[in-house]
């Protein structure tokens, strides 16, 4: 047999009883057929435990002969045929319960070819999820589920599931040499069976391990994989443009289980199905356009939101089936939506289903703890520097965009994967050859992912959640960078909302956390993100952090989205905040949907569905979000009143918006502002508005710039600041 262990010497009594016990080294070498050491006679082995007779019916006609036990735990071995030649046949089985016609695995050919194990052995076959994992696939008319896995260090691997009663004796896998991978064809087993991997050990030891490249999974509390083929491809997507760092990206991050429950049905959480009627209409009404879901990567622990997956290949089975969530992903499509998955290659949990120990070896981490487990979360590391694991990831990667035809992958702490001291004391960890804490296997792999996912699907997005200054995050690989299209930007997030939580009469003692940003705001690709990471572990809600009295507080909140939408860089927002939720994120509830009957509530909404829509139609607030010539302070020296004032800007930068934010709750009236043109300019956004709960201050929808240099420019704009509000003006054409 190609690519397999020899064959033992034939002792046909200590094969039947290692096959009987589990502990046959090449099954394949016994069972089936097999033309016998005299090179004449062709004889058929099989192993049937709850068979009483078991009989070999040639399948072109001809007399069906029985086969005698050879082994009291139900081996069945015996001479079929004079002539030396093998033939197709199918297995007669007499049992308790009646009589059944059966194939028999061992008789089909190897199902990788040569090309495939090559190319997994190099950790060069990127489209690897094709191959490894349960496939249904139909050989010599049988139909039937190809299952193939890598494990290199095993002593026996076998398929288990209800369709063998879960007995690791009976479908025991052929090992491929050249790759470590086992294999086998399991005919009759289709699309809904349950399954798992039995592996013995070399200690002897027995693990029962969720298939690493399954497509479906058993809901939790429940571990095993289900054999599943996606009914339909992707509708080939249409990215023009969708994520350019000219174009307008406002990202509505979401938990799907705790977006909306079904209040009438015992609080469940909505069905993928239902998303894509409930979810993505709404999210299309409020202008974003993009929608990034937290981990839909199967994992087993709900409190983890995701974020310790099992199964980098599956969509979690808590909202439906995969083919479900396609039909999510296409919903978000047709309604103009890009879809962005957080995706986590930066850790793994150790539950008994998953890849810890998986060959009984530390096949997917590292043996020195140093390298292999992260001291925050108890998790383990890949072991990037592996070709078989990195070839893993990269796998997974891509078929959530092949599959599924997502546009961006979001990836999830990648500062743990940068730093080999991460979170880690002097003598917790190991510095590379140089003696240096990059850790360089992690940053090669980062590297060839953002190389070959933006070189085979173009127009995708990669965004990293990086939280240090490790420099070129997102700058191309060719030009040294990690290669990530957008980095997150977390020393905004921390230092606007440190601003934020001061009483505005001491905020002028923290101007600089306000105005610090745009000294750094384009030595990336920037995303503005106030994600669920804020709103969790006691930090409050968005509302909650704001100062003052009720009025204040939704004034501030107001104030700061309009700082947000107006600001360098891409805008993420974590669901609910949108509405001012009053209470911190709970995974297990449905956001506090029954505010919005508060007009308070609702005024934050209708503000950030108009900044969403403002910012999308607005070219100076989106098209140089990373480019310094997109922006220009007015004036950022303005810390007694609490004011700062800046330029947003397109094209040549004739094309511009005027904003100015109040951080005060006193009216500032005749506050003059340098603009570089006379005549009208409109007041496109007030967050102030009474439409959006404010007092409605402002300057009546429009103002005057008369020729008086301020600031630096020729002209002035003479203005009635509102209280803790956020003002833009456009130039009237």
């Amino acid at each position: 047999m190609p690519d397999s262990a020899p064959c033992p010497p034939c002792d046909l009594d200590g094969q039947a009883a290692a096959i009987a016990g589990g502990d046959h080294e090449n099954p394949f070498c016994f069972l089936g057929m097999h033309v016998a050491d005299d090179k004449r006679t062709v004889v058929v082995r099989v192993f049937l435990p709850w068979a009483r007779r078991v009989f070999v019916r040639p399948k072109r006609g001809g007399k069906q002969i029985e086969l005698p036990r050879i082994h009291d735990a139900g081996v069945f071995a015996g001479m079929v045929r004079k002539t030396g030649r093998r033939f197709a046949y199918r297995l007669h089985v007499v049992s308790q319960n009646g009589e059944a016609e059966i194939e028999d695995p061992y008789r089909f050919p190897p199902l990788l070819g040569e090309l495939d194990m090559h190319l997994l052995a190099e950790g060069r076959h990127f489209r690897s999820y094709e191959k490894l994992g349960a496939h249904p696939m139909e050989i010599d008319g049988v139909p039937g589920t190809g299952f193939a896995v890598w494990g290199p260090n095993a002593r026996r691997v076998s398929v288990v599931g209800d369709f063998n009663d879960w007995d690791g004796r009976r479908h025991p896998m052929r090992l491929r040499h050249g790759g470590g991978i086992w294999e086998i064809f399991l005919p009759g087993v289709g699309p809904g069976r349950l399954y798992k991997y039995e592996i013995k050990t070399r200690s002897g030891e027995i693990l029962r391990k969720a298939d690493p490249c399954a497509l479906f999974a058993e809901r939790p509390p429940g571990t095993a994989s289900i054999v599943y083929a996606l009914a339909s491809q992707p509708a080939p997507p249409h990215r023009q443009g969708l994520n350019e760092r000219s174009a307008p990206i406002a990202i509505y991050e979401v938990h799907l289980g705790s977006w909306r429950r079904k209040a009438g049905d015992g609080g469940r959480p909505l069905s993928y199905r239902e998303l894509a009627d409930e979810l993505v209409p709404y999210v299309a009404d409020m202008g974003f356009t993009h929608v990034e879901f937290m981990p839909v990567s199967e994992y087993p622990f709900d409190g983890s939101w995701g974020y310790q997956p099992t199964g980098l290949f599956a969509p979690t089975s808590r909202y439906g089936a995969p083919d479900d969530f396609l039909s999510l992903v296409e919903r978000c499509h047709q309604s103009g939506l890009g879809v962005i998955l957080d995706w986590v290659p930066g850790h793994f949990p150790d539950d008994p289903h998953g890849l810890a120990g998986f060959d009984g070896t530390h096949l997917y981490d590292h043996d020195d703890p140093r390298l292999g487990r992260h001291q925050d979360w108890d998790t383990l590391i890949y072991n990037y520097g592996r070709r078989e694991v990195a070839n893993f990831l990269i796998s997974s990667a891509l078929s959530w965009f092949e599959r599924f035809g997502v546009d961006g992958l979001r990836c999830d702490a990648v500062a743990s994967m940068l730093y080999l001291d991460y979170s880690r004391k002097p003598g917790e960890w190991r510095p590379n050859k140089f003696g240096g804490r990059e850790n360089l296997d992690a940053v090669a792999f980062i590297k060839q992912l953002n190389t070959l996912v933006y070189d085979r699907h173009p127009g995708i997005m990669t965004a990293a959640e990086e939280s240090t200054d490790w420099p070129m995050v997102s700058r191309p690989v060719h030009l040294g960078g990690l290669g990530f299209g957008y980095k997150w930007n977390m020393g905004w997030m921390n230092d606007t909302l440190r601003y934020m939580a001061q009483d505005p009469v001491h905020r002028k003692f923290y101007h600089n956390e306000l105005t610090f940003g745009p000294l750094y705001a384009f030595s990336e690709n920037f995303i503005l993100p106030l994600s669920h990471d804020e709103v969790v572990h006691g930090k409050g809600s968005l509302l909650a952090k704001m100062p003052g009295d009720r009025w204040q507080k939704f004034a501030n909140l107001r104030a700061y989205l309009g700082f947000m939408y107006s600001h360098p860089g891409k805008k993420l927002l974590f669901m609910g905040g949108e509405f001012a939720q009053e209470s911190e994120w709970n995974h297990d509830a449905s956001l506090e949907w029954h505010l919005l009957a508060d007009p308070n509530h609702a005024g934050v909404q209708r503000l950030v569905r108009d900044l969403n829509h403002l910012y999308r139609r607005t070219s100076a607030l989106h098209e140089r979000d990373c480019q310094p010539e997109g922006f220009a302070w007015i004036d950022c020296h303005d810390h007694q009143n609490s004011v700062i004032s800046y330029l947003r800007k397109a094209g040549d930068g004739d094309d511009f918006v005027v904003v100015l934010c109040n951080f005060t709750p006193v009216v500032r009236h005749a506050y003059r502002v340098g603009v570089p043109r006379g005549g009208a300019y409109e007041e496109i956004l007030n967050t102030d508005s009474r439409y959006y709960g404010g007092s409605d201050v402002g300057n009546v929808g429009r103002v005057n710039a008369g020729a008086m240099a301020t600031h630096g420019h020729p002209f002035c704009l003479s203005l009635t600041l509102p209280p803790l509000a956020t003002l833009i003006l456009q130039p009237v054409s």
